[in-house]
């Protein structure tokens, strides 16, 4: 089964002095690039989430943060009184002449350093561990989605497949009228030419000339490739790297068709093929 390497997920859980909300995006990368923001008081447990991240979303670019809102009365963070209030009064002493408005004075020192206070706040091993469950769940919203967005990926892919088989058919109907239509405008390129020729030579060049025009081989081929993909399409893991080197191989043959055909309704078909082929191109790039 595929997936898409486009992906979101989210889970809000209530602590009792905070609202922990935690969002993974991703979008299609050739290998993984992960972004983690969280909060400093976390940070010792970020490698952890990286290996996580890494394990089950295997490729893309993953955007993953934890967003923390204080829903509690208190706070860690304080004014330092006397730090504020030495501010205040070197400021008044600057201010020698006039009247001191001590509200703009504190305005003023409040915003100097240390004015302010914060408590570290140390890790709580069991928060983080409901964090964790959490984590594990947007995990799993984030790979269902991808799950979804894949389905309709695959839907497209078959019915891609389908038109180049089609398309594939008229490639096969047209070899018999391309190859009589060569040996008909060689005849009249030599009748042009108003020389004797010998038949027999005439033949055996023709023979070799058809050989180099051949495109069995690529049939048989395009014909093993449009299987091929469709049976690692519903292989149990999501190779998006094996499909687009699939992908490639039929672009190969669809090519070295058209360059042999010599014959217009044929190249119209192998035109058609070319088209469905480069949309899935496109689709491909976003499967894991």
């Amino acid at each position: 089964m595929i997936q898409s390497m486009t992906g979101y997920g989210k889970s809000v859980l209530q602590l009792p002095t905070k609202k922990v909300t935690i969002e993974i995006k991703s979008l299609n990368s050739k290998n993984l690039d992960l972004n983690v923001r969280i909060p400093s008081y976390y940070k010792e447990k970020e490698l952890n989430v990286r290996k996580k991240l890494a394990k089950s979303l295997v490729r893309g670019k993953v955007d993953f943060s934890i967003y923390v809102e204080m829903t509690a009365d208190e706070t860690s963070t304080t004014v330092n009184s006397g730090v504020v209030k030495q501010y205040m009064q070197q400021l008044r002493n600057v201010v020698q002449t006039g009247s001191t408005n001590d509200v703009e004075l504190l305005r003023m020192a409040i915003s100097m350093p240390d004015a302010l206070k914060t408590a570290r706040e140390e890790l709580d091993e069991n928060e983080w561990n409901i964090i964790d469950q959490h984590i594990d769940e947007a995990l799993k919203n984030i790979i269902q989605y991808r799950v979804d967005e894949a389905a309709s990926l695959e839907i497209d892919f078959r019915e891609r497949i389908t038109n180049i088989r089609k398309y594939l058919e008229e490639v096969k109907s047209f070899d018999a009228d391309r190859v009589e239509n060569v040996k008909t405008r060689l005849q009249k390129a030599i009748n042009d030419l108003k020389v004797d020729t010998d038949q027999n030579r005439f033949e055996q060049e023709l023979i070799y000339y058809l050989e180099k025009l051949d495109i069995n081989e690529e049939k048989v081929r395009l014909e093993n490739h449009l299987n091929y993909f469709l049976e690692t399409l519903v292989t149990e893991d999501s190779n998006g790297k094996k499909l687009g080197f699939i992908v490639q191989e039929m672009g190969r043959e669809i090519n070295t068709t058209g360059s042999k055909a010599n014959f217009a309704p044929m190249q119209k078909a192998v035109i058609q093929m070319k088209n469905e082929l480069e949309q899935i191109k496109e689709q491909i790039l976003n499967v894991l």
